[in-house]
């Protein structure tokens, strides 16, 4: 089959991928480029986007619009590699992009910003398009990279035979999480075929599984199937490793299937995944009450059973979700049931505060949000994305070993550093032009 020659392959049509090719094409129209070259974007799936179309349940949080100092305490390991490419694309710049282009956007709690018909397919469907009509970058879907090879120029075999030679490549193939969506991990193949580390990988922003919740892998424990469904608000929960605090959060929190999980789950989930993987032990402390300290929650229940009743479960109805209470008796049932009732309801305040779960599993690649780990940023430019081992080499997007809180952190991530690796190599477009 003949060899195809291009001048950038761009692999992967995920966020990264395709916003670097609408960067490409944004910055040739603005700045009345004549020398058109020839780009590639190959896609695995049917459709470009497909894990945009999942992210923030379906209503995709496309960024956070906090600035810098706020945003990059939410970005690990080394927020400072980052740095530039967020200053070159901020998360105020994705939202004029995305305005520019007619993505009408709303901003939530939290400085979440959303597209204002709240459907994840409309960002992905604004991106396609502008691709499209600009012409500059050609897609193709339902075809697979199988290897890369480096000499000269980059020699890739694609799944239906064909080979193509390009000047240039961007690996922007995302992760190993929802791999549904086409994110199996091949762009760290590529990274390693091509001489870069690949840092260890885990899962992140997961759920997080306690001890005694499954019977089997599939079959929630009793007090599990009461607890599933149930969304806390405003709670603390604190990550405990070997006994110490190691993280403190506020804010809402799910129990799912899967187990503990939500935005408070999310945010301790990359330091207790990692934890366990060291073989530590790891455990949550929830607090019902974060608001009340133990002496003013003591008062309040004193005052409750004054009135007569000082059942431990109508007390507890005064103040759990009613989805909470059965399945709060159950996981302190040694506690309340070695005890009188009206010492029970002296430890009720202490155990409304001190809620354990000890951790011994979490859920992998199949539903977490984002991959952590991945091609060394030690290896990378932070002021181009470009290979600092091959030149012509570029990354951007999960792939790299960068990763964020949930918030719309990890899209900015993506977008950020495919704005900069597009302008890089515009930037060596102009200079051979």
């Amino acid at each position: 089959m003949e060899t195809l020659r291009r001048d950038l392959v761009i692999i992967g049509g995920g966020a990264a991928g395709l916003m670097a090719a609408a960067q490409i094409s944004s910055l040739f129209l603005e700045e009345g480029n004549s020398y058109r070259p020839s780009i590639l974007l190959i896609e695995k799936m049917m459709r470009p986007g497909r894990k945009i179309g999942i992210t923030g349940k379906g209503r995709c949080n496309l960024t956070n619009a906090r600035m810098w100092d706020e945003f990059s305490v939410h970005v690990h390991p080394n927020p400072n590699f980052f740095k530039n490419a967020f200053y070159n694309f901020s998360s105020a710049d994705t939202m004029d992009f995305f305005r520019r282009l007619g993505l009408e956007l709303t901003v939530e709690r939290g400085q979440r910003v959303y597209p204002k018909s709240m459907k994840a397919q409309d960002v992905t469907d604004t991106l396609v398009r502008y691709v499209k009509r600009c012409k500059t970058v050609e897609i193709s879907t339902e075809v697979s990279v199988d290897s890369i090879s480096s000499g000269e120029n980059f020699k890739l075999t694609l799944s239906d035979g064909s080979v193509v030679e390009s000047r240039m490549v961007l690996i922007a193939t995302g992760g190993l999480s929802y791999p549904a969506t086409g994110s199996t991990g091949d762009g760290y193949a590529f990274a390693e075929g091509l001489g870069h580390t690949v840092t260890p990988r885990y899962p992140s922003l997961t759920a997080l599984t306690p001890k005694g919740y499954k019977e089997q892998p599939a079959v929630l424990s009793g007090w599990a199937k009461q607890l599933c469904g149930l969304q806390l608000k405003n709670v603390s929960l604190s990550l405990m490793v070997n006994g110490n605090v190691a993280q403190e959060e506020f804010g809402d929190l799910d129990f799912t299937d899967g187990g503990i999980e939500g935005a408070l789950g999310f945010r301790v989930s990359r330091k207790a995944v990692l934890s366990l993987a060291r073989g530590q032990k790891v455990s949550l402390i929830l607090d019902l009450k974060p608001s009340l300290s133990l002496s003013q929650l003591s008062e309040r229940i004193k005052r409750e059973s004054s009135t007569g009743n000082n059942n431990v479960k109508y007390l507890l109805s005064k103040l759990l979700p009613r989805q909470m209470i059965q399945p709060f008796l159950t996981i302190h049932k040694k506690s309340l049931q070695m005890q009188s009732n009206s010492k029970a309801v002296e430890e009720l305040p202490k155990l409304l505060k001190n809620t354990q779960f000890d951790i011994d599993s979490y859920v992998g690649y199949e539903r977490c949000v984002v991959t952590n780990g991945g091609v060394s940023l030690s290896e990378i430019s932070q002021k181009s994305m470009e290979s600092k081992l091959k030149k012509g080499l570029f990354f951007a997007g999960e792939v790299i070993d960068l990763d964020g809180d949930t918030g719309g952190y990890n899209l900015q991530i993506a977008f950020s550093t495919a704005a900069l690796a597009a302008r890089s190599i515009v930037d060596v477009f102009k200079r051979e032009s």
